[in-house]
Formats: C-alpha cells, structure tokens, sequence
C-alpha cells in the first residue's frame, strides 16, 4: 500500500496562522477569478497540503513583473485593500499580496483591475513557505505584517505568525538595509512581536521609543476601524534587516 502523506511526514511540521474554511465565492468572484487569474495569480508548485509551497520553487521577480524594481511583500492581504492601494499609489514598485483565503484573492483582483494596477501580483499560500520557498534570497526591499490574526485564546496562541522562527524567514527574503513592518490592534501580539524581534539578530529597530509612528504607506481598513472602535490601541512596528 502506498504511503500516505502524513506517514511520509510531508505535512507542516507547526501549527499554520490560519484556519482554511470552506467557503463559496459569489458569482462576481468566480467570474473574477475566472478572467483575472491568469495575469494575476502565481501559481506556486505545491507539497502536500493545499496552501504549500514545494522547496526550490523560486520565482524570478524580473521574469514575474517583467522588469526590475523595489517589490513589497504583504502577508495575509485580505480583501486587498492595503495593497491594491499602494500599488495604485506607487506605480514604479512591484507588490505581491499573500493570501490563504480565495474570496478575498478574488476580490484583490477585481480590485486591483479597476484600479489599473498591473505592478501588483498574488499568490495563495502561506506565508513562511513563499518568504522560504518561492522568493528569492534578498529579493524583498519590504514585508508587511498589518493586523494578523492574533490568536487571543492562550490555547491557541501557538499559531501566531509573529514567533521566533518567523523571524530568520523573513529576514532571509528581505535585502540588507530592507524593512519589516507590522501593526496590530493587540496589545499582547505587539508585545510578543515586539520581543521576537528585539532578540534577533537579523534585525534592528526602525523606531524609537516604545513603538513605531503609524506607517503613512498604510491605507486605514476594516480591520483597523474594528480594533478602534473596540477601545483598541493600534501599535506599529518596524525593524531593518541588519546586513550580513
């Protein structure tokens, strides 16, 4: 009998950030899905699960984008606001919009379209497999992190993105000198961030003081409104890559 992908130990090693739920595009997005994934979506060879990347599946952002320029990374992007926003606003930087979740992959496309932003490219995965397998080494000059699911329940706190091994992912993606920036509406994830990343020494604070000023590159969303109008407090973070 074969082996099964388990008892041939491809699945994840840890705890994924997400949570995938089945769950049924409307009509528009499929129709979005069906005219704009081709120019829009990477397709990432993938291992056993169904958002992975397989090892030493780099892609050649040159080739990608079709020329050299800065690239911005977001990780877990949503409905795309933030990006399609940036791209539309910095027409000479290429973006990549990393998402697990269909609907919202869809709806960043129709968006971006309308928009004209043809520098912005995406990909469903996770994250720490696209920073480890499919870019290049130093290819990043920046990596968004904005309002990542926080895992509130101390159950279920292990599955936060934001954790030590996170930390030499991303810095192998980003250039030397390149920025690593994160926000949340949690106090505790933004402390937690905060301390994973004081203690590598990959990075180097960006921000004096307690915490970073609010990144003017990063358009007010649903998230951020909600966490708001709960009484939350927005902390921003931002840490360079030190150079090797």
């Amino acid at each position: 009998m074969p082996e099964t992908p388990a008892a041939r130990g491809d699945f994840r090693d840890r705890p994924v950030s997400f949570v995938r739920r089945s769950g049924r595009m409307s009509d528009g997005q499929e129709r979005a899905w069906e005219r704009l994934s081709p120019f829009y979506l990477l397709e990432a060879p993938r291992d056993a699960a169904a958002t992975s990347v397989r090892a030493g599946s780099e892609i050649d952002p040159a080739a990608v984008w079709g020329r050299t320029a800065p690239l911005v990374v977001e990780i877990g992007s949503g409905q795309g606001h933030a990006i399609v926003h940036a791209a539309t606003e910095h027409p000479d930087t290429d973006f990549l919009a990393v998402e697990v979740f269909k609907a919202g992959l869809a709806r960043t496309m129709l968006d971006a379209d309308r928009a004209g932003a043809r520098n912005l490219r995406l990909v469903e995965a996770n994250a720490p497999e696209v920073l480890e397998h499919l870019l290049p080494a130093a290819s990043a000059d920046e990596v968004w992190v904005f309002f990542p699911d926080p895992w509130h329940k101390n159950k279920h706190t292990k599955r936060r993105l934001i954790d030590a091994e996170f930390a030499p992912v991303a810095a192998r993606a980003l250039k030397p000198g390149g920025m690593l920036r994160l926000a949340t509406d949690w106090e505790d994830y933004a402390r937690q961030m905060r301390t994973v990343l004081d203690a590598s020494s990959l990075f180097e604070r960006a921000f004096e003081g307690d915490w970073a000023e609010r990144f003017d590159g990063r358009v007010l969303t649903a998230f951020e409104r909600k966490g708001a109008r709960a009484g939350r407090a927005i902390r921003d973070l931002a840490y360079r890559r030190i150079p090797a």
